[in-house]
């Protein structure tokens, strides 16, 4: 903007046109303002070659551009990312769920690159898993409980606290005795069976729903 006014000889909003246009890839308006900066910067005693060519230089740089030091940044995350996640796939898909847990999307595409990587995802388990996705062992992880659909913070929490409290849970009717259900409420408990975390005690998903009412009872 500074250099559409100084050289080109814009007003204040006409350069910020000029940088809504660059930015938001106008060809039109982007083509009217440059024939006028060009205009400007030879009235400002600019040869008419080197005003064409710093009004083509600032079309180019609308593309993609960034300073020196935004690219560096840039090409350091990328140096880091793509080395952890060559000599440590196994965490870095862990942190990199954990991170997108509340887009379902993005958690299936992350599924896909698991399978593909040959890291095995555990389903998530009330006995085992945290909130967060976590390691087990190389190639294989297990599913945070806050990935899970309908289930929050709290209940979460409520959860971990009451396995490390009280042990293993070892039914569905010692789970709803045990934890919080102020946040561990019906909806929670539906999700969590339906996720498969309670598949550990062997009885059909269908079975444990029918006898929830009872339980929470």
């Amino acid at each position: 903007m500074q250099l559409a006014r100084e050289v080109g000889g814009f007003t204040a909003v006409e350069a910020d046109a000029l940088r809504k246009a660059v930015a938001k890839k106008h060809p039109e308006k982007m083509a009217a303002l440059m024939e006028k900066f060009v205009a400007g910067a030879t009235q400002n005693e600019m040869p008419a070659a080197d005003a064409l060519d710093l009004a083509q230089t600032i079309e180019k740089f609308g593309g993609y551009g960034f300073n020196k030091s935004h690219a560096a940044a840039y090409a350091i995350i990328a140096y880091r990312t793509a080395y952890l996640k060559a000599h440590f796939p196994t965490q870095y898909m862990a942190a990199l769920m954990t991170s997108e847990m509340r887009d379902t999307d993005k958690i299936i595409d992350c599924m896909d690159e698991c399978r593909r990587l040959g890291i095995e995802v555990l389903p998530p388990d009330v006995n085992e898993s945290l909130a967060h996705f976590t390691v087990v062992d190389d190639g294989k992880m297990r599913f945070g409980l806050a990935g899970v659909k309908n289930v929050g913070a709290k209940a979460v929490e409520s959860i971990v606290s009451a396995r490390k409290e009280h042990g293993t849970f070892n039914s569905i009717f010692d789970f709803c005795d045990i934890v919080d259900l102020r946040a561990v409420n019906k909806q929670v408990v539906e999700s969590l069976i339906k996720s498969g975390a309670f598949d550990f005690l062997g009885a059909r998903r269908s079975q444990l729903m029918k006898v929830l009412p009872e339980a929470f009872q």
